[in-house]
């Protein structure tokens, strides 16, 4: 539910481990992306979050089917891959849930008639996927030169039977959870661009979570700018 509405080939793996946010919440688990691994997209990008990873590519400015054709501006088509066996709806709501969040930062017009398509695949799931597929999906965008209005990152929070909440939550955490929200932040005014949720919860426990998400997202955005600028240094 959508509630408002840069690249070169050196190689270099970058960790950070977040720092606890809020006595309440757990400590996020350390992330790390490497972008330019792949020759064929125009860009690509794994990012890890614990034990979860995505390998991500970007393919476009590119031709696109007339049937698909918007005249005006870009199409945006995003594609999941499981681990294993083929995509089913988990997936396919994922893949909205991403595109929405593309489409809201690409700057689309300038590139009319034309597609862009993002493939994510997963390499391992260990919770938090779709925040993690939102961060690589962000990373490979950078690598590809895309024009984009803003940047944007995912954090996911899980709300524990107690009522505890947990950010970036491993997949034993998510079975455990009562609520499960997932939230795609933009990079100028930390504003939400895009939410998914499951599970029962008060609107409190949600502005809770939407402000623990902001906060976090700050230490994404850095970590965006650190490997950015890590890349273009080694170049140099």
């Amino acid at each position: 539910m959508t509630l408002k509405s840069a690249s070169c080939a050196t190689r270099g793996l970058c960790l950070r481990t977040m720092t606890e946010l809020d006595q309440s919440c757990s400590v996020l688990r350390e992330y790390g992306s490497e972008q330019s691994l792949l020759s064929k997209p125009d860009g690509s990008s794994t990012f890890v979050q614990g034990d979860t990873s995505i390998l991500a590519g970007v393919y476009g400015p590119a031709e696109v089917k007339v049937s698909k054709e918007i005249y005006d501006r870009a199409t945006v088509e995003v594609l999941i891959q499981p681990k294993m066996g083929l995509p089913g709806v988990r997936e396919r709501t994922r893949e909205q849930c991403v595109r929405e969040t593309c489409k809201a930062a690409l700057l689309l017009t300038l590139h009319p008639r034309s597609s862009v398509t993002v493939i994510l695949q997963v390499i391992h799931d260990d919770g938090s996927l779709l925040s993690c597929c939102l961060n690589a999906a962000c990373m490979a965008l950078m690598d590809a030169g895309l024009p984009m209005s803003h940047l944007f990152c995912s954090v996911t929070c899980a709300i524990s039977k107690e009522g505890q909440i947990i950010i970036d939550p491993t997949a034993r955490q998510e079975k455990e959870c009562r609520a499960l929200l997932t939230f795609a932040i933009e990079s100028v005014e930390c504003n939400v661009l895009m939410s998914s949720t499951t599970g029962s919860f008060s609107v409190q426990e949600l502005q809770q979570c939407i402000a623990i998400s902001q906060k976090a997202s700050e230490q994404i955005f850095q970590f965006y700018r650190d490997s950015v600028k890590r890349r273009y240094s080694k170049i140099k």
